[in-house]
């Protein structure tokens, strides 16, 4: 027997439609839904500096009655969540935690070591510093990849893959493989623009397409000028053009410092809530 098991990363005001319909999503496809619901820290303690210069930390009277009322909202919730799973015949299992920045992401990475997938609830992004930290637990410290703007255990028939020859790309192409099989068609988009220390050469695109051909995928190369276009905004257009229902994309190829200081492909196709996209680093 063969079981999918989807990592999927709500919040505490995620809607039981939300979690009802992934959750008949998995039944549907035999799946396995491992939900990890977060909540952020309440206001943390601030300090109050001295004409000393040294400063003292100051907590305030009431911080640890409300990190108690978050937690014991979140274990409420989260047994909610719990038993919208039940009625619908859906396999799994529901964790909790209400913690900020760095254990985010531990727990996250942590989760999806056991995971196929990672994908978050709608408005998740509504709790920004959450999806943020989520985000980039997943991407950079597990070895899933990551789904945005999409429905957990969806199908699409076209594809648009974002291809410029790198590691990251490559990742992301090995990751969706399951998704290119089973789509009707796929598009590799190779843009002018794209930096990369590997080239394919006058015909950019080719190599995957062959390999991705092996596996029984009906493949279109197409190559687009950069014209100028930041490179995030031409994938969105020509995925659209293409009709494609997800771009698969490599995830910060250039460092995160460079992109989170300059912007970039990854951050402009994190920010857009649109396209479906299916990340790997």
């Amino acid at each position: 027997m063969q079981r999918k098991t989807s990592l999927f990363v709500l919040a505490a005001d995620t809607s039981d439609e939300t979690v009802t319909a992934a959750a008949e999503a998995a039944q549907a496809q035999d799946a396995y839904l491992a939900c990890l619901l977060l909540d952020n820290l309440p206001a943390r303690p601030y300090f109050v500096y001295s004409a000393t210069g040294f400063g003292a930390a100051a907590m305030p009277a009431d911080w640890v009655d409300h990190l108690r009322d978050a937690r014991q909202a979140a274990e409420t919730r989260a047994g909610e969540v719990n038993d919208l799973l039940t009625p619908n015949g859906c396999s799994g299992d529901v964790q909790y935690a209400v913690c900020a920045g760095a254990d985010i992401r531990l727990l996250c990475a942590q989760r999806a070591k056991s995971c196929d997938i990672a994908q978050f609830a709608d408005g998740l992004r509504d709790h920004e510093d959450v999806f943020r930290e989520a985000l980039h637990g997943l991407l950079f410290q597990s070895p899933v990849p990551v789904i945005v703007n999409g429905a957990p255990f969806a199908s699409y028939s076209r594809i648009f893959l974002a291809w410029d020859s790198s590691l990251a790309a490559s990742r992301a192409a090995h990751a969706a493989l399951p998704y290119l099989r089973h789509a009707q068609e796929v598009v590799i988009g190779c843009f002018e623009s794209s930096v990369s220390d590997q080239r394919d050469g006058e015909d950019p695109g080719t190599d995957v397409a062959a390999w991705l051909s092996h596996h029984g995928c009906t493949v279109t190369v197409s190559q687009f000028p950069g014209g100028g276009q930041d490179v995030g905004h031409g994938i969105q257009q020509r995925a659209r053009e293409a009709g494609a229902g997800l771009v698969v994309m490599g995830a910060y190829g250039h460092s995160r410092l460079r992109e989170a200081v300059f912007g970039g492909t990854t951050r402009t196709m994190i920010e857009q809530k649109e396209l479906p996209v299916l990340f790997a680093h």
